[in-house]
């Protein structure tokens, strides 16, 4: 028999606010390495007293707690939700997913305490301590098998597009750990085999678990919003086996000039470009599905969100395949140009998405509404504007950082010497340490919106399943 979305809602609740309350904790802890690693790399002295927070350590506590603390928890909310609303049955076992929360948060506690005190493994994304990953496998089994469980006992005949990314997404990121684990961690792999690992896990954190993701929630919440159909199924399904294809190969362009084989690097710039193709179709899929309802979206919180991601999904990837060209890659290689690239992708693509969720899923699993429209105003302004700075200044100042150490004069000598080329780099530097600023504030703002909600009186009725959201409806 199938059940109301507001059964759904209602079975959903507990591991739901248990993971987004998580999230948040995570986004301001997150936040706020980020503010200490972004003023050190312009004033190496802050905070020098304390090796605990020296650059190398503040920066990867910072990656983490965004990626496993923030990223993670909020997937863990928004991922079951929209299979367990798709799926149209009463949800069981949710005692799996509390269970799980409870896990994960400790293992990324424990994790982040670790790489504070030293403890932490030179492997990009990886960098936790060895000794949470146990924790960690036992979580990823315990949500993957509930969504799976959920999805068998669907009381749907139709299978969205969103349950597509979503179920693929938990297949792929268990196998990409597992392997990486294995292959870096505790049976390391030697030479360049342990190089191409590296990338082909950190490259696929993004494309094959974030990405999908936060495609599958745009996929459901554009339509959900507007009350309009998605424009074209058939492209869909090819921009997910596209993106199945392609992407998995795309992550070795990274080590373009290295001593690794040709043929892997020439494949790997052969994926990046064509990931031009799912890129392209879930534009247009995600931007025609809105043709006509822009100033309705604009309305809309979620809308406004998810668009801005939709749009910088876009970008992001066309700049990705662009930096896997190879007389692209010699300029943008060991700069700021990379880490605004990674910037771009995990937070304008992936976080605004994610922001987008919240905004639509909290009044539905509370029963309440927002309950202040200028401290959204606030978030979403700080963050849209915060961003688009730290990806801007580190991308223009990266660009030029590479040219400057790329540049020789007649006789081959270096125009410019290190120092002068990291002098050259700082005024672009405290441009992200103002994005910094602003992000922060737009997080506090944020924060303090979903705490309110939480411990504000319940709105008389039920918040109702509109197709549009009106300004005074959501914003309120």
């Amino acid at each position: 028999m199938k059940a109301r979305l507001g059964e759904v809602d209602a079975s959903m609740r507990q591991p739901a606010m248990l993971f987004l309350v998580s999230a948040v904790f995570w986004l301001l802890a997150g936040s706020a390495f980020a503010i200490m690693a972004a003023i050190k790399s312009t004033n190496p002295d802050f905070l020098g007293l304390s090796e605990w927070l020296t650059f190398g350590r503040v920066r990867t506590a910072h990656l983490n707690a965004m990626i496993f603390g923030w990223g993670n928890n909020v997937i863990f909310a928004v991922a079951p939700w929209i299979m367990g609303r798709l799926c149209k049955a009463r949800i069981r076992h949710t005692n799996i997913l509390l269970a799980a929360g409870i896990f994960w948060n400790i293992a990324v506690t424990v994790g982040i305490f670790g790489i504070l005190r030293g403890d932490m493994v030179g492997v990009e994304w990886l960098e936790m301590p060895a000794y949470i990953t146990p924790l960690v496998i036992i979580t990823y089994a315990l949500i993957g098998v509930w969504v799976v469980i959920a999805f068998r006992w669907r009381q749907s005949e139709h299978v969205y597009v969103s349950q597509w990314y979503i179920l693929a997404a938990f297949f792929w990121l268990p196998w990409l750990y597992t392997i990486a684990q294995i292959m870096l961690i505790f049976e390391p792999a030697t030479g360049v085999v342990q190089s191409l690992t590296n990338w082909w896990f950190a490259h696929n954190v993004l494309g094959l678990w974030l990405t999908p993701i936060a495609i599958a929630t745009a996929y459901y919440l554009i339509p959900k919003v507007l009350g309009r159909p998605i424009h074209s199924y058939y492209l869909s399904v090819v921009g997910f086996w596209a993106l199945a294809l392609f992407y998995n190969w795309a992550g070795v362009h990274h080590l373009i000039g290295g001593p690794v084989p040709a043929w892997v690097i020439s494949a790997g710039t052969v994926a990046s470009v064509m990931m031009v193709i799912p890129v392209i179709v879930t534009a247009i899929n995600h931007h025609l599905t809105v043709v006509g309802s822009h100033k309705d979206g604009w309305a809309s919180p979620t809308i406004r969100f998810v668009m801005f991601g939709a749009i910088n999904y876009t970008v992001v990837s066309l700049f990705g395949s662009a930096m896997a060209l190879r007389h692209v890659n010699e300029v943008t290689h060991f700069t700021h140009f990379t880490v605004g690239h990674a910037h771009h992708g995990v937070y304008a693509f992936f976080t605004m998405i994610m922001f987008g969720a919240v905004y639509y899923m909290m009044p539905r699993l509370l029963f309440r509404e927002w309950r202040n429209p200028f401290l959204i105003r606030v978030h979403w302004w700080m963050c849209g504007l915060g961003i688009l700075l730290m990806v801007i200044s580190l991308q223009i100042g990266g660009w030029i950082q590479g040219l400057e150490m790329n540049a020789l004069d007649a006789d081959g000598v270096p125009v410019h010497t290190f120092i002068q080329v990291v002098e050259n780099t700082k005024p672009w530097l405290w441009l992200r340490s103002l994005s910094g600023l602003m992000l922060l504030v737009g997080h506090i703002a944020f924060a303090i919106n979903v705490f309110w909600m939480i411990f504000s009186p319940k709105t008389e009725g039920q918040v109702t399943q509109p197709t549009l959201l009106t300004p005074t409806t959501e914003e309120t």
